[in-house]
């Protein structure tokens, strides 16, 4: 799922996303009473597209994947030029693990109106599968101007070479990505999973300082760090940073799962 949250994708139907807490205080009936008015409400309003989209985030939140996708597919089945439903279509693919229809439903963006968003959004899908059309949506993005997408286009072409195994030339275009766009925090992570996995883990904690003296917030970066210092044999100074994970992942009302592990591998219970 890297690959998506690279680009900061609007992910608008999932901004309601409940927390673990919120999750536990939901009973059964409640759940089946929000899909019950929904559906009921749509039976009133068969056409409005607004209620439609309601139900397929209510799906979303609760991770019913194929329900929410089934739900689209019945806007797209009368109106099969409906970008907006394409776009939630692609990402419900891959936030389901579905790759292929997900790069399928993007292409079928792409096709009615060519958005810099969706082109971001596929490139890096064509990145992950090391599809080389991943370069040429790149090289797009980098010559329509109006799309203001250089840093974007370059990430993904950092991305490809990555997947390819091509580290050193991917921290090439993180690098160019910098250049740009010094807070370009997402460049900052993926320079330093390259240099991590060339075992320069020095270096990794290098350009991860960087990032978090800018953003002493960015959760992964954290994350990281502690990768990099468990390598070092510096188990405590890794346990503080996979805290800090933690930490800075709940001031965004999120979780950083992988830092769990991460902490529970080395033996240290997480709240």
């Amino acid at each position: 799922m890297k690959c998506f949250s690279l680009l900061g994708l609007a992910v608008f139907f999932l901004a309601a996303c409940n927390n673990a807490n919120t999750e536990k205080a939901v009973t059964s009936a409640e759940v089946s009473t929000m899909e019950s008015n929904l559906q009921n409400a749509i039976q009133h309003f068969p056409d409005s597209l607004l209620l439609r989209e309601n139900l397929i985030q209510y799906f979303s939140d609760i991770k019913n994947y194929p329900k929410a996708i089934q739900e689209t597919e019945k806007v797209l089945s009368k109106d099969s030029n409906n970008i907006r439903f394409w776009h939630i279509k692609a990402q419900l693919y891959f936030f389901a693990e579905d790759t292929l229809n997900s790069i399928k439903a993007y292409e079928k963006c792409i096709d009615i109106f060519p958005d810099p968003g969706d082109l971001m959004d596929l490139g890096s899908l064509y990145a992950a599968t090391k599809n080389p059309n991943a370069l040429a949506i790149a090289d797009a993005l980098i010559i329509g101007k109006k799309a203001d997408a250089e840093k974007e286009a370059l990430f993904i072409k950092g991305l490809y070479y990555t997947f390819l195994g091509e580290k050193m030339k991917a921290i090439g275009f993180f690098d160019q990505c910098l250049q740009l766009d010094y807070t370009f925090m997402f460049a900052y992570r993926e320079k330093a999973i390259a240099l991590y996995d060339l075992a320069k883990y020095e270096e990794a904690l290098e350009v991860l300082d960087k990032a978090l003296t800018l953003q002493n917030g960015f959760d992964e970066g954290y994350y990281w760090e502690g990768r990099c210092l468990e390598k070092l044999n510096k188990q405590s100074s890794a346990i503080e940073s996979y805290q800090s994970a933690i930490a800075a992942a709940q001031q965004n009302n999120d979780d950083n799962q992988e830092a769990r592990d991460a902490l529970a591998r080395l033996g240290i219970k997480t709240p």
